[in-house]
């Protein structure tokens, strides 16, 4: 037989090509083996959980203690985040990470890296800066989540890891449902998760918080109906265009608990606490079920939830 000698030092060069092809590929993990992932329920948590989120101002401070209070005391978080910043800036040390004093309150904020390298963490709940096609197109969104996937995995091989969807402002010239209604699929599932995970050589399932589809849903029945209790319309859950009041900050920490505790967050408290230990707007009992119902419904019907019935 004849045998072929090839230069470890080729076999080195190929290498290297070959990984930084894959790093540089776009095309996202096919339709089939994307929904693979998620043709059973995600892994119910058996022990607390100890969460880490990574984000801008549409995490907030509020959002990650309200979900604290609804889980319970065994529940913990720290949290690095700054003002629409992307994922690539709380990677590189060389970015600014925009409203970094303003957003991290002392005893929430841990240093990202370090926090995730201790294997502290059972769950890391990470998010994108928007306008989301900006995120995607300067400023490699997919490649940088799935740095922070292998980060986590690698100091905890069973970290749960969540991407949170969120929405644009509410005057977007597409139209505020209509951007929550496409985005979804083509930029959070294709655009940066699917890609994302296509750089794995063997992925496994990040699941999908769908808070944004939940806010749609949420306002559309909302609007129908003319109003539940003190909320009107979609204004009346924000402080400005894009930013969560204490409604919408309750309404999202609800779709929290419900994809990482995999659990109904029917009959859940209403009357919370903020970051500072002043007491949220209350949505009273009505809007708060609605908030529920809706919630439950979104994501026990959105498989990448982890909770997929359909």
């Amino acid at each position: 037989m004849l045998k072929r000698f090839v230069p470890g030092s080729v076999l080195v060069a190929v290498a290297a090509i070959a990984g930084l092809l894959r790093l540089r590929g776009t095309q996202p993990i096919d339709d089939a083996t994307f929904k693979g992932f998620y043709d059973q329920s995600g892994p119910a948590p058996e022990i607390p959980q100890i969460v880490f989120h990574l984000g801008h101002s549409l995490v907030g401070p509020d959002m990650p203690e309200m979900l604290k209070q609804l889980a319970g005391d065994a529940h913990d978080y720290s949290s690095q985040i700054g003002w629409g910043t992307p994922l690539r800036a709380h990677w590189d040390p060389n970015e600014t990470i925009n409203g970094f004093e303003l957003h991290n309150i002392p005893h929430e904020f841990k240093g990202a890296k370090e926090a995730l390298s201790s294997g502290r963490y059972n769950t890391l709940v990470l998010t994108e800066m928007v306008e989301i096609r900006a995120a995607i197109k300067y400023f490699e969104s997919a490649k940088y989540l799935h740095k922070w996937i292998q980060l986590g995995r690698r100091a905890n091989p069973e970290m749960r890891i969540f991407l949170y969807e969120t929405w644009h402002q509410l005057d977007d010239p597409e139209g505020w449902l209509n951007r929550i209604d496409t985005d979804l699929d083509r930029y959070w599932e294709q655009g940066i998760l699917r890609r994302a995970l296509s750089f794995e050589d063997t992925p496994s399932p990040v699941y999908i918080i769908p808070a944004g589809q939940v806010m749609a849903r949420f306002v559309r029945e909302i609007e129908r109906r003319g109003g539940v209790g003190p909320i009107a319309g979609r204004g009346d859950l924000f402080t400005d265009e894009i930013h969560l009041n204490d409604y919408g900050t309750y309404l999202v920490a609800l779709t929290h608990y419900a994809v990482l505790y995999q659990t109904s967050p029917l009959g859940l408290r209403h009357t919370l606490t903020k970051s500072d230990g002043s007491f949220a707007a209350d949505p009273g009992p009505e809007s708060a079920l609605l908030m529920q119902e809706t919630v439950w419904d979104v994501v026990k019907n959105y498989r990448p939830s982890g909770l997929g019935l359909s």
